[in-house]
């Protein structure tokens, strides 16, 4: 799907590290949900799939936020346990590598909940 208008000016708040951070993040939904439709959401970048939230990521001082749903987090309890945990949030810090394949599962894991597969 084309970049949301939305989108890119919440992007253009950041720069440097935190900036790459989320664009990567970008990458690994899209790859796994190219269908999904993206837009600004609760101050966040929102992914829907079937009208229907994939999960949202957003940046912050000292982390990237992604949000996977309860579902999504329920089924990845053990695997977030490494990351601190806010709200139905994990934090992946900057200091530490993204966690890829785990962004990757999840994103999968939802979308398959959403499109029954």
């Amino acid at each position: 799907m084309p970049p949301d208008a939305g989108v890119e000016q919440y992007l253009a708040t950041f720069d440097g590290d935190v900036r790459e951070r989320l664009e990567r993040m970008r990458t690994l939904i899209t790859e796994e949900a190219p269908d999904a439709a993206e837009s600004p959401a609760y101050g966040l970048i929102g992914y829907k799939l079937d009208g229907k939230p994939l999960v949202y990521v957003g940046g912050f001082a000292r982390h990237v936020g992604f949000y996977a749903t309860p579902n999504g987090h329920e089924a990845f309890a053990a695997e977030f346990s490494k990351f601190k945990q806010g709200k139905g949030s994990v934090q992946f810090p900057h200091t530490s590598e993204l966690p890829e394949d785990l962004v990757r599962r999840v994103v999968r894991f939802r979308a398959a909940g959403i499109c029954g597969g």
